[in-house]
């Protein structure tokens, strides 16, 4: 999935790079390009979560985690794969397709993690990678369906590119509030603040962007930021007070 990636853009693959194909269905949730820098973090940790798996856990249900978050990325691995060939290749609705399987794998991922308590290497190696992975393919999905609509020329039924983008955030802001307060997954809603503040950049670019002009689109995602990012720091600390609940008090001296 790495060597492919980086081979797509190298090449590049169908004469397109990634952003290249991005760039050619204008829409106003996409972010500013830096945002997408984030799949080198994803990668990062993904290869610990590789070398990781060399060392296999003693206790029986780590070791039976292990073996399901593995096949699960094996899958998603190919999907990935085959992503990033058709969407090189224009087939948005097959890119689309993928995606959305590879969405459904990062959740019983996120759903297998949450099951039991983790262990600080497995939140490390397996919680803090596919968390990360989980929350940029949410965002992605969202994009994808955009272009998608961009590209089949839908005529958002009369109502301006602004209102559906409104909705649109509202609605991706909406899924982020309710897995992060699930799941008490506050990584997933981290990734959902740094794609807002991406989206807003872009938005104020004069050069590059959209100059400021869609004001109601900047203000609705800078409230959905500012909702994700509160419920993010709720969560981080109430999965530190419950660990600090969790430990045993030392005993008092006689």
């Amino acid at each position: 999935m790495i060597a492919l990636n980086a081979l797509a853009n190298i090449l590049p693959l169908n004469g397109l790079t990634t952003g290249e194909v991005s760039d050619a269905y204008p829409n106003l949730f996409a972010p500013t390009g830096l945002t997408f820098s984030i799949w080198g973090v994803i990668y990062v940790l993904l290869a610990g979560f590789i070398i990781y798996q060399f060392f296999i856990p003693q206790k029986p249900a780590a070791a039976e985690r292990l073996r399901f978050i593995q096949i699960l990325f094996i899958i998603s691995s190919v999907l990935n794969s085959g992503w990033i060939i058709a969407w090189h290749y224009l087939q948005i609705e097959i890119s689309l397709i993928l995606m959305l399987l590879i969405l459904l794998s990062l959740i019983l991922c996120d759903r297998q993690l949450s099951l039991q308590p983790l262990s600080f290497k497995e939140k490390i190696f397996l919680r803090l990678p596919f968390a990360l992975y989980f929350g940029w393919i949410s965002v992605a999905t969202v994009a994808n369906v955009t272009v998608l609509l961009v590209d089949s020329g839908w005529n958002r039924l009369n109502l301006s590119e602004a209102f559906w983008m409104i909705l649109i955030t509202a609605v991706a802001t909406l899924i982020a509030l309710f897995v992060i307060t699930l799941r008490r997954n506050w990584i997933y809603g981290a990734v959902f603040v740094w794609a807002y503040i991406g989206i807003i950049i872009r938005h104020l670019d004069a050069e590059n962007g959209f100059d400021g002009r869609y004001i109601m689109v900047i203000i609705t995602v800078s409230i959905c930021l500012g909702l994700i990012a509160a419920a993010s720091l709720l969560a981080l600390s109430g999965r530190r007070i419950r660990l600090s609940a969790a430990s045993p008090l030392p005993e008092q001296s006689r």
